[in-house]
């Protein structure tokens, strides 16, 4: 380990790296700079041995990028994860998985940067992307992590060790391989979008089915608080199951967009087909609106969060006001 004064640290991680990078200290108070790239820690970890061997078997090289300059945010699983895996997907050994799919599998594990878990912590919940290419025409996957108890990502995947800190990046333990999330990985995970889940599994509905399936599709999803605002408009109202199930289910096709992967980018001004009917989009003001007289706009407030069957752009209105004045008659 080399040590240097507190000021040439901050100097160095500021200009070389950037300012998401923290370096540690030791007793003394003194400021510690790793040496030690991820592929050489990870080497040394018998604990992750079964990772190192998968990151030597994958296509894509990816010793060679983990020893690149980065930085990078390595989650990796550890050999019991790898192990659970495995046994799961009835491989019995990594070599029997493709090696164009570990790959993926692998990059799902890296996301671009350094991020601590105090900076998880911190933000307490949100999205961050990966190194993975599985999503349609290759962008890259979502993540998502929620700190609120202990680190936990797509729901299921738990930090068991945080913060091993590497010359070229972070490495953060978890306790179970993550998988590629499809759809409704995040309307499960992200507990922001618990009343749209239970709208989707209202009822006999086929949600989940159609949005596990290949798609792609894009999906407007309205936020808890955009559901309460809906439901605090009819005091029979309590929960999305007790819409009726034509109008509730009306209302979640006009969120998707079936047979297009629309990002943030790719969104234009102007009317576009959902599976319920036509939308009106402002790109500009990043606006969806219903087409009822007045208009239903709700504002897009995060977009891209990529899965590998389609995209969710989150909104803060459910559009369902075409819906109920044509069941009212007007």
């Amino acid at each position: 380990m080399k040590i240097i004064s507190k000021i040439m640290c901050a100097l160095i991680c500021t200009v070389l790296i950037s300012s998401t990078f923290s370096c540690g200290s030791d007793d003394d108070g003194n400021i510690i700079i790793p040496t030690e790239n991820i592929v050489t820690i990870a080497s040394g970890d018998t604990d992750l041995s079964l990772l190192v061997t998968a990151l030597a078997a994958a296509d894509g090289d990816l010793v060679s990028v983990l020893n690149g300059t980065g930085p990078f945010t390595v989650l990796a699983p550890t050999n019991a994860a790898m192990e659970a895996f495995l046994t799961a997907n009835n491989y019995a050994d990594i070599n029997e998985i493709p090696t164009d799919e570990l790959q993926q599998i692998l990059l799902n594990h890296v996301i671009p940067g350094q991020i601590t878990s105090a900076s998880l912590i911190s933000n307490g919940s949100g999205y961050e992307q990966t190194s993975s290419t599985m999503g349609p025409d290759g962008t890259s996957l979502s993540i998502y992590f929620n700190a609120t108890n202990g680190v936990v990502f797509n729901g299921t995947s738990t930090v068991s060790s945080a913060d091993i800190s590497a010359s070229n990046g972070i490495i953060h333990k978890i306790d179970t391989v993550i998988g590629f999330p499809d759809l409704t990985t995040f309307a499960t995970a992200d507990p922001n979008l618990s009343r749209l889940l239970e709208g989707l599994t209202a009822y006999s509905f086929d949600y989940v089915t159609t949005l596990q399936g290949d798609g792609p599709f894009t999906v407007f999803a309205p936020t808890n608080a955009a559901f309460e605002d809906l439901l605090a408009t009819n005091p029979d109202w309590n929960a999305p199951a007790d819409i009726d199930e034509t109008t509730l289910e009306t209302a979640l096709n006009l969120h998707v967009i079936p047979n297009a992967n629309v990002r943030e980018a790719d969104l234009t001004d102007g009317e576009v087909a959902t599976i319920a009917g036509q939308i009106s989009i402002d790109a500009t003001a990043k606006t969806v609106s219903d087409g009822a007289d007045p208009a239903n706009v709700s504002t897009i407030t995060s977009t891209d969060i990529q899965t590998t069957n389609g995209v969710i752009h989150l909104i803060d209105k459910v559009l369902l006001m075409p819906i109920l004045m044509s069941r009212s008659g007007n």
